[in-house]
């Protein structure tokens, strides 16, 4: 009890830490921005190493899928020993990772492939662990600002990924985008190290691993993920793709009943007993699931149109610039508002944003600068959501509960981005394959990229169902007062 009692001393004296908040920084941006630029290079990457669009698509969506089956895991181990160290693992394997990928040979994806599965370890190490230490580490307004910093790194990091990975893939080449991640991890770990550890104390009891638990998710989640992503090639109605549906519905069903006995369970679901917390981890789903916004939009302009992979990119290029003022601007919403209405405003705005995207009927001039306009939109929508939310998700759980809540919040959002992905990649990649022709005097200008043109609008509106969805959640959950009355509210009660 000394021993923790002293930790706990060590973790007060070194609170609000800027050194330690951009440690943290560095650690998220490997996964923010880094890891998330094949989202906009993946076209470049296929290209350059003779792999199928099959490969491709599995590569692309391998790191959100990874983490998202082991981020919860990996979160609470955070909290039994140690979240600096975890996190301290994470980007370790961060650097192994981006290793394996820059040296992928051509006419193969197995390094891609392997490479981003090791990614989403990392990121299952980093996200939720670092969000934990912000919780340990931060109080009040502090720690608003930590998330803001947080979200910078997570949400900015991903708005300029796009422009930053085709501007490095088209002048030094795309695999110098990931020697470059390999440095600012090592910053990383530069920074963290000698910071006094953040855990949970030790109870005495010895509590039994629910690895039932986590494999029966973990074999639910992949056969799920390969219906989604491979059934158009597959046949949707084969028996490989009948079978994957099967197994991921069985061992569902499986995964639920050993969590409602299990003593130990893989996944608290105790947690969304808590409707502002439930509210968060189910908007921040929905919302990620729109990730697909991104990758489809900059399909269309690069297969549709002959665009680069930097001339995609400078289309988003308000993407970031609104991503990151809105995040300080929710910061400030949040502090007089509350998480509900700028969540609800946020979300808004990005619908906005992915309708005017969707716009591909018009002529190709024309839909440079709508989709410009569309991704200021949407990056400021996301921007003004994501600090509130992430606020709403920690300031409803014990800072006992930090690691393993973090890891189902980024869980959350890990998954949603994977099936997003994956569900718009699918959409686009099949209806761009057929001969569509009944829709040919809705469309402008040329007429042999109708399929394509087709496509993405059926794949953009799915993102736009997503966020709306997400609009309904929230309001559903998340009272509509400020989180400090909600707060003094709980206590009376």
């Amino acid at each position: 009890m000394m021993k923790h009692k002293e930790i706990q001393a060590k973790v007060q004296a070194y609170q609000g830490n800027d050194k330690l908040l951009l440690g943290l920084f560095l650690a998220v941006i490997t996964f923010g921005l880094f890891a998330q630029t094949i989202l906009c290079i993946a076209t470049t990457i296929r290209t350059d190493l003779g792999i199928d669009v099959n490969a491709s698509n599995i590569a692309v969506s391998a790191a959100a899928l990874f983490s998202g089956i082991f981020i919860v895991v990996i979160g609470g181990l955070g909290d039994k020993f140690g979240r600096l160290k975890m996190t301290k693992i994470g980007l370790l394997l961060s650097i192994l990772g981006s290793l394996i990928i820059s040296v992928s040979p051509k006419e193969t994806a197995t390094f891609l492939i392997i490479g981003r599965i090791i990614q989403g370890f990392s990121t299952a190490c980093i996200l939720p662990n670092a969000l934990a230490v912000i919780k340990a580490y931060y109080e009040g307004a502090a720690r608003q600002r930590a998330v803001s910093i947080y979200s910078i790194g997570s949400w900015g990091g991903a708005a300029l990924s796009s422009l930053f990975g085709g501007l490095l893939a088209s002048t030094l080449g795309w695999r110098w985008i990931y020697w470059l991640s390999i440095v600012v991890a090592i910053g990383s770990l530069v920074l963290i190290s000698g910071v006094p550890e953040s855990k949970n104390p030790a109870s005495g009891e010895k509590r039994r691993f629910d690895l039932a638990g986590m494999i029966t998710f973990m074999i639910g989640m992949l056969s799920i993920n390969l219906v989604i992503s491979q059934g158009g090639r597959l046949g949707w109605l084969s028996p490989l793709t009948l079978s994957l549906t099967a197994a991921a519905v069985i061992t569902f069903v499986i995964f639920f009943k050993i969590e409602k006995h299990a003593e130990n369970r893989f996944i608290n679901f105790d947690l969304f007993r808590n409707n502002i917390y439930k509210g968060a981890a189910l908007s921040n789903f929905l919302v990620n699931g729109a990730a697909g916004t991104l990758v489809v939009a900059l399909s269309l302009v690069q297969l549709g149109a002959g665009m680069t992979a930097l001339q995609a990119g400078y289309l988003t290029i308000g993407y970031p610039v609104a991503i990151l003022i809105a995040i300080k601007v929710g910061e400030k919403f949040l502090q007089r508002f509350g998480a509900r209405r700028p969540m609800v405003l946020g979300c808004a705005i990005a619908c906005i944003g992915i309708l005017l995207t969707s716009l591909t009927f018009i002529m190709t001039n024309q839909y440079i600068v709508v989709s410009t306009i569309g991704f200021a939109f949407f990056g400021f929508g996301l921007g003004l959501y994501a600090t509130p939310s992430a606020d709403a998700a920690l300031s409803s759980i014990a800072v006992e509960e930090a690691g393993s809540a973090s890891g189902i919040y980024r869980m959350a959002s890990a998954l949603g981005s994977a099936f997003g992905i994956s569900i718009s990649a699918a959409i686009f990649t099949g209806l761009s394959m057929q001969q569509i022709t009944f829709v040919e005097g809705f469309f402008m200008g040329r007429t042999d990229n109708i399929s394509i043109r087709y496509a993405a609008i059926i794949a953009l509106l799915f993102n736009l169902f997503m966020v709306m969805a997400a609009i309904i959640s929230i309001v559903s959950t998340i009272p509509a007062v400020p989180s400090a009355l909600v707060g003094k509210r709980e206590m009376k009660g």
